[in-house]
């Protein structure tokens, strides 16, 4: 989607500070961090929400967990939040998946 700011990210058309990426998947940093580390992790596939994602994507939004994972275990982190918001009202804020991996 043209207009996305991920889309943007991932493409490098915006600046981030990208600690990851892979194939499917892009992580950087929160640009408003809610503790010593904030990543996003983000497919590289559009998907507005997690409750637009199929069945088909199931395998693309378990290598998100398992990506915040070892970025988890990467930063030396012993516990952790991985939160996905959905819709507006579930305090989503960029309509694009995004996983927020945050712990200190």
């Amino acid at each position: 989607m043209s207009d996305c700011l991920f889309c943007k990210i991932i493409a490098k058309k915006i600046p981030a500070t990208i600690v990851y990426e892979d194939e499917k998947c892009v992580a950087f940093a929160d640009i408003h961090p809610k503790d010593k580390t904030h990543l996003l992790v983000v497919p590289r596939e559009h998907i507005a929400t997690v409750a637009d994602a199929t069945e088909a994507q199931e395998p693309l939004l378990g290598h998100l967990v398992v990506t915040a994972k070892k970025l988890a275990q990467q930063a030396s982190l012993v516990g952790y939040k991985l939160q996905f918001n959905v819709g507006k009202e579930g305090g989503q804020e960029v309509f694009h998946i995004h996983l927020h991996l945050i712990g200190h």
